[in-house]
């Protein structure tokens, strides 16, 4: 749970002063939208295909299930070699190795809305969306003085994936290109990782700004309806920071999360077990500190 109480400033999404920049990690994202500028012009039915279904195994598969739910709050559990594969499909979504997101990610929930939570939306809103991955002095502040992340850090797997992680969406790369020419990996990489980027980065700033508070997490997160549509449940935020141990985001029936149904699936066959949602006593906590 978080160490803080969040505080919203009055210019909580309003600007901020860039110290030290990141080029390669600014230069990466700033080529991946430039490639986007050629989709028009390169739109082919076959293109398209590849995109969303490369989306869903990266982003839905691999960032949502594997690196958020599973590896950073251990919300099921599932055999090693299906964790291995969810999580290397994570890391074609070009967001980080799974030990560099799971890290971050965790410091999130620790410091969340505070100056050490690192996309923190008190300094501002395209801070939290994006431009804490370019402030290295920023990264060097909130990454913490202890190592969260020695669950991960003690695997071969998850180790050789963090030295090696440039050469995987290479080499997903040349198989596009091979397979469908320039249109595949404008749609293939830069189409659907920017499109991945913005669904992700929503949840880091809009939903730490505009929505519903169902629960009183002390912090500033919310439920939005169109980043839980489009982030396959990742934006029912609230719901998230008041129970973060949960599988399920959409609490209510109503609230769409199509990770929590593949998940449900995953339990159904008997492949995902220790699978937690929210107690009753937790719900009752949070039910009674919302209306104190």
């Amino acid at each position: 749970m978080s160490e803080v109480v969040a505080k919203q400033s009055k210019e909580v999404y309003i600007g901020r002063k860039r110290k030290d920049f990141n080029m390669v990690t600014a230069g990466a994202i700033v080529g991946l939208h430039l490639l986007c500028a050629f989709a028009p012009f390169t739109f082919t039915l076959d293109a398209l295909v590849v995109a969303i279904g490369l989306d869903l195994v990266t982003r839905l598969l691999g960032i949502n299930l594997s690196y958020h739910r599973h590896l950073s709050h251990k919300s099921f559990k599932i055999p090693k070699w299906l964790e291995y594969t969810f999580a290397y499909c994570g890391l074609h979504a070009l967001q980080g190795s799974p030990i560099s997101w799971v890290r971050t990610h965790r410091y999130h929930h620790q410091y969340t809305d505070s100056e050490k939570d690192p996309h923190s939306p008190i300094n501002g809103f395209w801070f939290s969306h994006f431009i804490w991955m370019f402030d290295t002095k920023n990264i060097r502040y909130t990454r913490g003085q202890h190592n969260n992340v020695k669950d991960l850090e003690e695997q071969l797997f998850y180790r050789f994936v963090r030295r090696t992680y440039i050469a995987h969406p290479i080499v997903l790369g040349l198989l596009l290109y091979a397979l469908g020419g320039f249109p595949f990996i404008v749609w293939g990489m830069g189409v659907r990782v920017v499109w991945g980027y913005h669904m992700t980065w929503l949840v880091n700033s809009v939903c730490h700004g505009w929505g519903d508070q169902a629960w009183n997490t002390k912090d500033l997160s919310r439920n939005n309806r169109l980043v839980g549509i489009l982030g396959f449940g990742e934006g029912w935020h609230n719901n998230h920071h008041a129970f973060q141990y949960s599988a399920r985001h959409g609490l209510e029936r109503w609230q769409i999360d199509i990770t929590w149904y593949l998940i449900s699936l995953l339990k159904l066959i008997r492949v995902a077990t220790n699978v937690k949602l929210p107690t009753a006593s937790d719900i009752q906590k949070k039910t009674f500190a919302s209306k104190t």
